[in-house]
């Protein structure tokens, strides 16, 4: 109800100022909505903005589809304030299955995330990616876009040829309980300490690039079996994070069907194109000084030139391009778009996010200093064991390995996708796994405790009324559930989402505080009892879009 409504006082401001940005913004403590548009008028004809305000409002209040909206100004704002049938009508779509969903749109997006390196497991700093990434996704869906979801894989670039070096040339195999992503970062671990001590193996390296890149076959056959042994690990490690990519595209897809070939001729006529001893662009005109090589002087094409030409696929099959990339990313992600515009194809659309780090420090692959995710997952669910056997040791063992899981998987996703992609983020197991405060847990357990009240509950005849102000604080935030979804795929900022959640959760918990449910009267009860219902099928929803099973027993 929130999202119509908004858009129903949005279009009538728009009509009666003839203005298209009316400056409506949610109303905080004062209404449910307010527009700021009497100062643009203002400003524009130099008059105060108070009689502008005044005058819109008296204009808004004759207007039949507005007739249930208190319209009212304070100073130059217009509020806004919803009646009851905007709370009765929230609630009755709260209480449906799917309730979130928005119309079917005929808009091919497709979404790029994770696309980590295969020569090593998935680290702490990766799955910040993945997480954006998914949960990114899931909104897209949730908002009826039609979505494809893709792992670039990065199978024939330096860092795999290393791998191949290791393979061929050190006697190590995997052990039969190591992860097969772990075996290949052990490969790539002791191959570059060889590389340190040895400097004619850059050569072979080098050789082994422009084998691959020219599709000799035995050489091709290496860099695909050693990216496929990494692969099988990541999707292991993806499964366990509760994400999903519809398809993993390799680059050298673009070296074999002449793409990449293709786009060098279209570069080598701009005129920022220079051919030396390599091919760069010049895209000093476009604010980025450093040069932007295409291809070596040994002929091969650098990583840049197969992106770009898996962008221009991308873009030409596909209506919104999503990138989500690192911020380490930023200058390639700028020269990308750059380059892109010069040849006059669609441009992606990237969420850089910083980096997740643990307290024990930053990662390197190449060194060998890296956290995995798979450690994270492993340590997570170990506390969250613990913390499940102490609030529920009447359980099962199974029941509460079974609970244990889902809380560790919501502790991870929630604690990194609650923060804004562009800041910086330290996982925190006490904070992540603290059912009591603004965690994933948290977020579950409010689930949990209004499924146990409609156990309890029994059948029930909904009643759809709302009086006391703990019971409209609730309904109005249920209310703005599909304005969320649909702000969160505009803005590309999944942790809206998490957000919402919190806030739902904390509405809940002060209503169930503040007011009795199963022991109100019959009428109160009934009520109340619709409440809790639309509260619980919208947690479920949210957090289904972030990724964490909703639990009903915790």
């Amino acid at each position: 109800m929130f999202r119509e409504t908004y858009k129903c006082i949005e279009s009538a401001l728009q009509e009666i100022t003839g203005i298209k940005d009316v400056g409506l913004i949610e109303g905080g403590e004062h209404a449910d909505f307010a527009s700021t548009v009497a100062f643009s008028i203002g400003r524009e004809n130099k008059t105060s903005p108070v009689p502008i305000a005044t005058d819109i409002a008296d204009k808004l209040s004759k207007l039949e589809i507005l007739k249930a909206i208190k319209i009212e100004t304070k100073g130059p704002y217009i509020n806004f304030i919803a009646g009851e049938e905007y709370l009765k009508e929230a609630l009755v779509c709260a209480c449906q299955e799917g309730y979130g969903n928005l119309e079917k749109r005929g808009i091919r997006v497709v979404l790029e995330h994770t696309s980590a390196n295969p020569n090593g497991p998935l680290h702490v700093g990766h799955i910040r990616n993945t997480i954006i990434g998914d949960t990114l996704a899931r909104a897209f869906r949730k908002a009826g876009f039609q979505l494809e979801v893709q792992y670039y894989v990065n199978n024939i670039g330096r860092q795999i040829a290393i791998v191949v070096w290791g393979l061929d040339n050190l006697d190590l195999i995997q052990n039969e309980s190591e992860k097969s992503d772990h075996f290949i970062a052990r490969v790539y671990i002791e191959a570059n300490k060889k590389i340190n001590n040895d400097n004619t193996i850059t050569g072979q390296i080098d050789h082994l690039m422009q084998k691959v890149e020219a599709i000799e076959p035995e050489t091709t056959k290496k860099f695909f079996y050693a990216v496929g042994i990494c692969l099988s690990g990541f999707e292991t490690t993806l499964l366990e994070l509760n994400a999903k990519h519809d398809r993993f595209v390799s680059e050298s897809d673009f070296i074999r069907n002449g793409d990449t070939d293709r786009l060098i001729g279209k570069l080598k006529r701009l005129p920022e194109c220079h051919i030396e001893d390599r091919m760069y662009l010049d895209l000093s005109n476009e604010g980025f000084l450093k040069e932007y090589v295409i291809v070596r002087s040994d002929g091969t094409t650098v990583y840049a030139a197969r992106d770009l030409a898996y962008h221009i696929w991308k873009g030409r099959n596909f209506d919104r391009v999503i990138d989500v990339l690192g911020a380490d990313h930023k200058l390639i992600g700028g020269q990308l778009i750059a380059t892109l515009k010069l040849i006059g194809e669609r441009t992606p659309e990237i969420v850089h996010f910083e980096f997740v780090s643990l307290p024990e420090g930053s990662m390197s692959t190449r060194q060998g200093k890296f956290i995995s995710a798979d450690e994270l997952i492993l340590e997570t669910r170990k506390r969250a064991r613990e913390e499940v056997r102490t609030r529920r040791p009447e359980l099962s063992t199974e029941e509460q390995e079974r609970i244990a899981q889902s809380v560790a998987l919501a502790a991870i996703r929630y604690d990194i996708v609650k923060v804004s992609p562009e800041k910086n983020t330290v996982f925190n197991w006490e904070e992540a796994l603290n059912f009591e405060r603004q965690s994933g847990p948290y977020i579950q357990y409010a689930f949990a405790r209004a499924s146990s009240i409609l156990e309890k509950a029994g059948d029930f005849s909904p009643l759809y009324q709302v009086k006391d102000q703990s019971e409209i604080a609730v309904v109005k935030q249920i209310a703005k559930f599909p304005y969320i979804i649909e702000r969160t795929i505009i803005e590309l900022r999944p942790h809206l989402i998490a957000s919402y959640a919190r806030e739902l959760a904390d509405l809940f918990n002060s209503f169930y505080h503040d007011l009795p449910v199963l022991k109100a009267a019959e009428e109160e009860k009934r009520s109340r009892l619709t409440i809790v219902k639309a509260t619980a099928q919208t947690l479920k929803e949210t957090l289904s879009v972030m990724g964490i099973d909703a639990l009903k027993t915790m």
